[in-house]
């Protein structure tokens, strides 16, 4: 996806040899997770997605509640790409069941 290969001109400098990541990484039951960073010794699992209205975003949560569910992880990221021009960019924490989501919308 075009999203990944641009968000990863902007942290790959921030990783310098500390870190790695993984673009679409498949877990054993053959789904495919977008962006896996590993940095400092912890694993963490972030969703990117095209902002497409409420319930695409919701299930994009979902989505990536079902991925540290996974993993046994409790928190996990969301990146959403809103091209409207009436945008609310921002950050917000997301509580999904026993999950934290950090979303971020630029």
């Amino acid at each position: 996806m075009w999203e990944e290969n641009i968000f990863c001109f902007f942290f790959k400098p921030i990783l310098n040899g500390v870190g790695n990541y993984s673009i679409e990484p498949q877990t054993r039951n053959s789904e495919r997770m977008d962006l896996v960073i590993f940095y400092r010794g912890e694993q963490n699992i972030l969703e990117l997605k095209i902002w497409r209205g409420n319930a695409y975003n919701q299930r994009g949560e979902q989505q990536l509640s079902g991925y540290l569910d996974y993993f046994h992880m409790k928190k996990g990221y969301m990146l959403s790409f809103d091209f409207n021009k009436n945008k609310t960019p921002g950050i917000q924490e997301i509580v999904l069941g026993d999950k934290l989501l950090i979303e971020a919308v630029v």
